[in-house]
């Protein structure tokens, strides 16, 4: 995943969730968060940041707020990108033999999971979660209270029920993580979740990515530790 006209800058402060103030250039620009995550470990005054220049008019703000150095390390915190992120992984290895089939946004009962897939033998769904938060070298999620993310969850346990196959798969927005693990902490309702679900054979992997001020490529597993 390649990003076009991205600018270095500098982080000032996020009046709300959606905008943040940077400066671009010495001069400040109110750019689009492309994560509406609390992202407070990430963002702070002075922090290194990266934004992506709309190349498009008639939009409110003329950046979007994609990346953030924390220390060492080079986050992508555009929450948008994940999905097109595994996509990519997914067209690109043979983790699925035989794979014929992949359906992004696709419906099971009253719920969407963010692709199916087919191959000769199994039908597959998979929901894909992004993560930006990293303690200690340690990735975890999520950063904030998620009901939707334990919905997702038990809606897999339902799949399974149904005589599917189901992933979760923890998209890790950065690279050299030593492991992943629920957020206890935060959620405690969705770390249960996620053991109930591999319980019930929900299968549940993480892959750390490649990031670079311009891109992000999903690279090597990483251990999930439940």
């Amino acid at each position: 995943m390649h990003y076009k006209n991205i600018r270095a800058g500098k982080f000032i402060s996020r009046p709300n969730r959606f905008i943040a103030r940077v400066e671009i250039n010495g001069r400040e620009e109110v750019c689009h968060v492309k994560n509406t995550g609390r992202c407070k470990e990430l963002l702070l005054p002075g922090v290194e940041v990266y934004v992506q220049e709309a190349d498009y008019e008639h939009r409110k703000t003329k950046f979007d707020l994609i990346g953030v150095r924390k220390g060492e390390r080079l986050i992508n915190m555009d929450s948008q990108v994940p999905n097109k992120v595994f996509q990519e992984w997914l067209g690109a290895k043979e983790y699925f033999q035989d794979l014929r089939l992949m359906k992004p946004e696709s419906k099971f009962q009253s719920s969407r999971f963010d692709f199916y897939l087919e191959t000769a033998r199994k039908k597959i769904y998979v929901e894909v979660k992004g993560v930006t938060l990293e303690e200690e070298g340690v990735a975890l999620f999520p950063d904030a209270p998620t009901e939707r993310g334990v919905k997702h969850i038990l809606e897999l346990c339902q799949a399974i029920d149904a005589g599917y196959d189901a992933y979760i798969v923890f998209i890790i927005q950065m690279k050299d993580v030593k492991y992943f693990t629920p957020n206890a902490k935060t959620h405690q309702a969705f770390a249960d979740a996620l053991i109930q679900a591999k319980n019930h054979g929900v299968k549940i992997l993480a892959l750390d990515c490649l990031v670079t001020e311009e891109s992000i490529e999903a690279r090597d597993f990483v251990e999930v530790r439940l």
